[in-house]
């Protein structure tokens, strides 16, 4: 049964926060969705390690500030830095202990990245696995759009400045209502080819609950991030970096540099997907999350039944 949660941060911003499965699993799975969207992202994948018996993990999703049912953002605090942070008070209020599975979707696995960087000690301590999803650790230097690189150009000016007046209209969402019209754009940017139309609908629906000011607040912050450096110090974290062919918004290039930084990353590109591959491709990304559970479960076992076995010898020594 899903437990639902309020958590207050320090400046007073609440986050809305989702809870599945037993306090007592191996590992814990945090899932941060993307850009304009919020935890529904996450539904299929949920769903997924539900069904992984003795394995199954306690999975935490959480609504972004200014996303979702969470609170609204004051505009200074719209920051990859700021999102960093929450991560970390997530984590600090919700999985104080054990091991960790990190799954970010775009804004998700950029503000896994933010994280890492501001927290380095606690990422370490606390991190066993990562799944990156239609991410990127450049800012928007591979984001063209799918168009020419003049077109491309004066769509992002255009963004650009759209987004510094919509950061300065407050936390509503007038929006809503211009929902069917926008379809087709959404669907023209976010989708590749053979999504299922419910995938669409959740997308919309997302979109519809994020404030003008977060629509155009984060902008900046996502557009100059720099974090392949970050990437290249995290280790052995076992990891996999998925993207769509067909992502308009992070391609395959982005996808590509997240994989040559980690040292242990498997990449893998989705034929004809676009950038919403939880909700698009489910399944190839339940089953690469899955994978990664599997394993830093084993890894739990593992290291039980060493901890085990040193007990037991140190008892027999005692007794001789």
């Amino acid at each position: 049964m899903t437990q639902r949660s309020e958590l207050t941060l320090a400046d007073g911003v609440r986050l809305s926060v989702e809870i599945d499965g037993p306090s007592t699993a191996d590992v814990t799975v945090v899932a941060l969705h993307g850009w304009c969207q919020d935890k529904r992202t996450w539904e299929h994948q949920r769903a997924a390690l539900r069904r992984l018996g003795s394995r199954r993990p306690r999975v935490i999703a959480y609504d972004t500030r200014g996303h979702g049912r969470s609170g609204a953002t004051p505009l200074d605090s719209a920051t990859l830095g700021q999102l960093g942070d929450d991560l970390a008070e997530v984590l600090r209020r919700y999985a104080p202990q054990g091991p960790v599975v990190l799954a970010g979707h775009s804004l998700g696995g950029m503000t896994i990245m933010e994280y890492a960087h501001r927290h380095p000690e606690q990422f370490a301590d606390r991190v066993a696995g990562l799944l990156l999803v239609s991410t990127t650790a450049e800012g928007h230097t591979h984001t063209h759009y799918g168009l020419p690189d003049r077109l491309a150009t004066l769509m992002r000016a255009g963004e650009t400045i759209g987004a510094g007046l919509l950061a300065r209209s407050g936390s509503w969402c007038p929006h809503r209502a211009l929902l069917p019209a926008l379809r087709p754009a959404v669907r023209w940017l976010l989708f590749g080819e053979g999504h299922a139309e419910e995938a669409l609908e959740t997308t919309l629906r997302c979109f519809g609950r994020t404030t003008l000011r977060s629509i155009g607040g984060f902008r900046a912050s996502i557009g100059t991030q720099q974090r392949l450096d970050t990437l290249a110090t995290l280790g052995d974290v076992p990891a996999a970096v998925l993207v769509g062919e067909r992502d308009r918004l992070t391609p395959p290039a982005c996808a590509e540099s997240i994989a040559s930084a980690l040292p242990h990353a498997r990449l893998t590109v989705v034929p004809g997907a676009g950038h919403m591959l939880p909700l698009e491709r489910p399944d190839e990304v339940s089953d690469e999350l899955s994978e990664i559970v599997k394993r830093v479960s084993r890894g739990v076992g593992a290291q039980r039944r060493r901890a085990k076995r040193a007990r037991r010898a140190e008892q027999y020594e005692q007794a001789a």
